[in-house]
């Protein structure tokens, strides 16, 4: 065999390879032949169990188009949602959760879909550093949830995400604040802790928020202020990192 006629032969070998592979893409792609609206709506269930969250939401969307009255369409849709959270795409979760919140108060997933807008809400938040309006809509979400759905099986989880959601609020009032400190800017960095303490008490940022109300009197050459304000941090919030950071401020203070 020359070696022209091996490389061609390699060539096809390869291309057909290939070839083969775009087919068994495409294949499958393909969604499965549908005889009924039932079948569909079983079919795309299957899909979801099987995490084949693409293929199961066209399958969704179609039953939707053409079951919008039917008594399993907010089901679907509820489905539907949760499939889009499941590949982290929340914004257009959200919006599945909100239609079926509004367009079917009285669905027996409407409690789980009010705390799931929640959750696609959150998980369009940014970091703490930026700005925090969906952390602010998501916390809200949940709140409205608690009070329209009380005793429902996720009522413990909402309470412990709108927890969660009030520690990023307090954190990123308090890191402006210390941005402030660190700009020796004490009155405004000061607005900010005291926020801290009026609006998020109970939350564990408050043990920073003193500190930084410390840093802003150890400035101000308010010495005995600001050690004390950091005992009652050591006292408060014992066993904590936030105390351990409050005994090490003190000490630097003590030793000037």
């Amino acid at each position: 065999m020359t070696r022209r006629h091996g490389f061609a032969s390699w060539t096809r070998f390869v291309l057909g390879l290939l070839a083969a592979s775009a087919l068994a893409g495409c294949a499958a792609g393909v969604l499965p032949a549908v005889h009924s609206e039932r079948e569909r709506l079983d079919i795309a269930r299957r899909m979801a169990a099987r995490r084949d969250y693409t293929d199961a939401i066209e399958m969704l969307k179609t039953f939707i188009a053409n079951n919008a009255g039917s008594a399993e369409a907010d089901h679907a849709i509820y489905l539907l949602g949760d499939c889009y959270l499941k590949q982290k795409d929340w914004a257009l979760g959200a919006v599945e959760f909100e239609r079926l919140t509004r367009d079917y108060p009285e669905s027996d997933s409407a409690g789980s879909a009010s705390f799931q807008l929640g959750v696609a809400l959150y998980g369009q938040a940014r970091e703490p550093d930026f700005d925090q309006d969906f952390t602010r809509r998501a916390e809200t979400q949940w709140e409205n949830y608690l009070h329209a759905f009380p005793g429902h099986w996720l009522n413990a989880e909402a309470d412990h995400r709108v927890q969660l959601a009030r520690i990023r609020l307090a954190n990123k009032l308090a890191n402006t604040g210390h941005l402030y400190v660190k700009l020796h800017q004490l009155e405004p960095a000061r607005v900010y802790f005291h926020r801290v303490e009026t609006e998020y008490a109970d939350t564990p940022v408050l043990g920073d928020a003193w500190i930084g109300l410390a840093l802003c009197d150890a400035l101000e050459k308010k010495r005995d202020a600001a050690i004390a304000r950091l005992k009652d941090v050591e006292t408060r919030f014992a066993g904590r990192p936030v105390a351990a950071r409050a005994a090490r401020e003190r000490e630097r203070l003590q030793k000037k």
